[in-house]
């Protein structure tokens, strides 16, 4: 089993997911605006569970997995950031790719939360696994995304549809070495 790093910035912790998250993370992803952009539907708590469970699963397989958001003022649970490599049903496919994907509370948009999630998760990322290539998937009416996505030096590559949804494909390349 790979250890989750905890990873601390300026305002935030990025830590393992703890049991004791699951009701918070329920919520989150019962909230419609959160979930607007992510299959466009609220999760019950079974999906919500099973989601969960997912996040956390990564790291043993993959070494790489999302991290819980903790506010470190606050102490709350404010969302997640990290990566998966969920074998997507997607063309062109993703797999062996760190999909890179972020949720935020909305109480906490607009205050730079996820750019700074964001940006220390792929800091791991390019620490730990120097040569994988990061990706993500964007509906093209996520503008706040997009534009975290567009800050950390993601480019679009194709454009595709994801279970009936517009979907814009980014991808992060790795650094050459000259």
């Amino acid at each position: 089993m790979h250890r989750v790093p905890v990873i601390e910035t300026e305002r935030l912790l990025l830590r393992p997911y703890r049991r004791e998250d699951f009701p918070v993370y329920c919520a989150l992803f019962a909230d419609e605006e959160v979930t607007r952009f992510v299959g466009g539907v609220p999760y019950t708590r079974e999906q919500s569970w099973t989601r969960f469970l997912r996040q956390v699963g990564m790291w043993h397989y993959f070494g790489f997995g999302f991290f819980a958001i903790q506010e470190k003022e606050s102490g709350a649970f404010v969302g997640e950031a990290g990566f998966h490599d969920a074998h997507r049903q997607i063309t062109p496919s993703l797999e062996g790719t760190m999909e890179v994907g972020w949720a935020i509370s909305p109480k906490c948009h607009g205050r730079g939360i996820a750019t700074e999630a964001v940006a220390a998760a792929l800091a791991w990322g390019d620490r730990a696994f120097p040569a994988l290539r990061k990706t993500c998937i964007i509906e093209p009416g996520n503008q706040a995304s997009i534009r975290v996505a567009l800050k950390h030096g993601f480019t679009e590559f194709w454009r595709t549809n994801y279970h009936g949804r517009p979907m814009i494909m980014y991808e992060r390349r790795p650094a050459t070495t000259a």
